[in-house]
């Protein structure tokens, strides 16, 4: 194949991933502004607001190890078509949601699709680019961009959304981007599959469902129901007992849905620790300062999500140039600068008051998505190059289930410090703000620490992956 029919190829690939996971990324937030409108609409508390965040989320990070290595199995693009379908429909339930817990329940089926999409995404481009680091890093770096300005985008597209018509609108719309989507999906070619070895892990699919799902309901419920609820304790006690026979099972068996091996890849456990610390610092914050700019300051869903913009205008240009600078000087310089940055946006937050003007938020609205864009391509690449081809699905599966898992602890646990109170929001935003600064400068560290500063190295990391 010439060098220009190559070029097409990868960039119909990279098109086809980057939608599906701006889809995906898009949902994760546009929820946040119509809040408090749906708390209205469906007589709803703070909890139930979380359980409308965190059942996606939580969905998301269950599936996505196993539908990233079903991807592998069967065909990342088969499942990548199948999960935007349930998507749509999903969507269309929760659009047509008569009370809170259809809410919940459409949205976890949202997260289900998720699932299936984001891991196969990557597996699709990942083996677009197999043989060609820099390539590789770029195409991430637009992969990327993609979800990150989507990510960003959701408040603004939700407030111009529910300006003009319902909350419910912010759910119908993915009906007709689902179908684009499949549309481009269909005109990219199959992913390798993964040697059929061994039986689907049903038994570490269901002891993460249990492991994970008891961890996001005690961290929900903790504030409400206190340490010692029947409820809170059981979670606790499921978590507990459900991890170590989840790491046993997998250790045990011959085709894991978490291979731990891969934690002995070059950078990979560092790379999935720092997608965990900015995942759970970033969703959290988000979810809290939606509530900050609406009931503290007034704003309404529009206003709100025009407030995001500066977030939008700074991913893209960032996040491009991530991919390219990885190609040059490897990851680790930009994961550290990336955490360093991030973590100066969120200590700006302390800053912040119930008086304080909105243009006291833009310097932290800059490097917020600087930071970010800067370190998550990095990470994602990291992950990818430390494992072989035809693994792709399962490696991102395995670092996006670590990611979505924190974000749903981030909504969480930042929510349960602010409490349902308005005169509370402020005070929890600035602990959640000092949290989020700390864990960024361990992620830094980390990543200098642990990061090989050669991309050279990282480029051939996968030969050594075989070895193990």
């Amino acid at each position: 194949m010439d060098q220009r029919s190559l070029a097409r190829g990868i960039a119909r690939v990279t098109t086809a991933s980057s939608f599906g996971f701006a889809l995906v990324q898009l949902d994760v937030t546009i929820v946040n502004v119509a809040l408090p409108r749906i708390a209205s609409d469906l007589h709803t508390g703070v909890a139930g607001l979380q359980w409308v965040v965190d059942a996606y989320a939580l969905a998301f990070a269950v599936f996505l190890l196993s539908l990233g290595y079903l991807g592998d199995r069967v065909g990342a693009r088969k499942v990548f078509i199948g999960g935007m379908l349930l998507f749509a429909l999903s969507s269309v339930l929760c659009g047509c949601a008569a009370n809170a817990v259809m809410l919940i329940a459409g949205r976890a089926l949202q997260g289900l699709g998720a699932a299936a999409m984001l891991p196969c995404s990557l597996a699709l481009l990942s083996h677009a680019t197999a043989h060609e680091h820099a390539l590789r890093a770029r195409a991430v770096g637009w992969w990327t961009a993609a979800g990150s300005i989507s990510i960003a985008a959701g408040p603004i597209v939700g407030g111009l959304l529910m300006s003009m018509t319902t909350w419910r609108s912010i759910f119908f719309v993915n009906v007709p981007v689902c179908a684009v989507g499949i549309w481009l999906a269909l005109r990219v070619p199959e992913a390798e599959l993964k040697p059929r070895q061994g039986r689907f892990d049903l038994r570490g699919q269901l002891l993460a469902i249990l492991a994970l799902t008891g961890l996001t309901t005690a961290v929900i419920e903790l504030h409400p129901l206190g340490w010692t609820h029947p409820l809170v304790l059981a979670c606790i006690a499921t978590v507990l007992i459900a991890t170590p026979l989840f790491l046993l099972a997998e250790s045990r068996s011959t085709a894991p849905m978490l291979p731990l091996r891969f934690f002995k890849a070059p950078g990979f456990s560092i790379a999935v620790i720092y997608g965990v610390v900015v995942n759970m610092t970033y969703y959290g914050i988000v979810f809290l300062l939606s509530l900050y700019l609406q009931r503290v300051h007034g704003y309404s869903a529009l206003r709100t999500g025009l407030a995001y913009l500066p977030l939008t205008a700074t991913f893209f240009g960032v996040n491009i140039f991530s991919g390219w600078l990885v190609g040059r000087t490897g990851a680790r310089l930009p994961m550290v600068l990336g955490a360093l940055i991030d973590g100066a946006g969120f200590a700006l937050f302390l800053l912040l008051g119930a008086t304080s003007p909105y243009l006291l938020m833009l310097p932290a609205f800059a490097l917020l998505p600087a930071g970010m864009g800067l370190g998550v391509p990095a990470m994602t690449t990291t992950v990818l190059s430390a494992v072989e081809k035809h693994a792709a699905g399962t490696a991102s599966g395995v670092l996006n289930a670590a990611r979505q898992a924190a974000g749903a602890v981030g909504v969480a646990l930042f929510g349960a410090l602010a409490g349902d109170r308005n005169d509370l929001v402020v005070g929890g935003l600035h602990r959640s703000a000092l949290i989020s600064v700390v864990l960024l400068l361990v992620a830094a560290m980390l990543a200098f620490i642990y990061i090989s500063p050669s991309h050279k190295t990282a480029s051939h990391s996968s030969d050594r992956q075989r070895s193990l």
